[in-house]
């Protein structure tokens, strides 16, 4: 069994959280202030290790077998992104979904999310966008 932090897609209640649905969910959790987070396409979020200007950035901390997570998650996650680890707010050191610079397309939308602190409230930032173009017409 290991300790994977998701912060994206596989989260409950986004649309990949099926790949992880039998791993046991351990709760919230964030990580310790070393990380940028930016958002790819508005498709996926990428977490990236810095040495300054990093942020706390929240998600969820599951427990799930090797298989599940070779078998279930991985073939799953974007080529963007690549499995290693990261450091969470209580000290501890736990796999997750690290971004991969070198794959982005130049053309590529990628937004420095780290501000907003997570996935949900960028998501919930562009669905208010979203209604205000609505009601300007736009």
């Amino acid at each position: 069994m290991r300790l994977m932090f998701l912060n994206g897609t596989a989260m409950s209640g986004q649309p990949d959280h099926a790949t992880i649905a039998s791993a046991t969910p351990l709760g919230p959790a964030r990580t310790a202030p070393h990380y940028r987070f930016f958002a790819v396409r508005d498709a996926f979020p990428g977490l990236l290790p810095v040495r300054t200007g990093g942020g706390s950035i929240e998600g969820e901390l599951y427990e799930m077998t090797d298989e599940l997570l070779l078998h279930g998650l991985l073939p799953e996650e974007p080529p963007e992104l690549e499995l290693g680890t990261i450091e969470l707010a209580d000290g501890r050191t736990v796999n997750a979904m690290r971004l991969r610079p070198d794959r982005l397309d130049p053309a590529d939308k990628v937004v420095d999310i780290t501000d907003l602190g997570g996935w949900r409230t960028y998501q919930a930032f562009l669905a208010a966008n979203a209604r205000v173009g609505e009601v300007l017409g736009r």
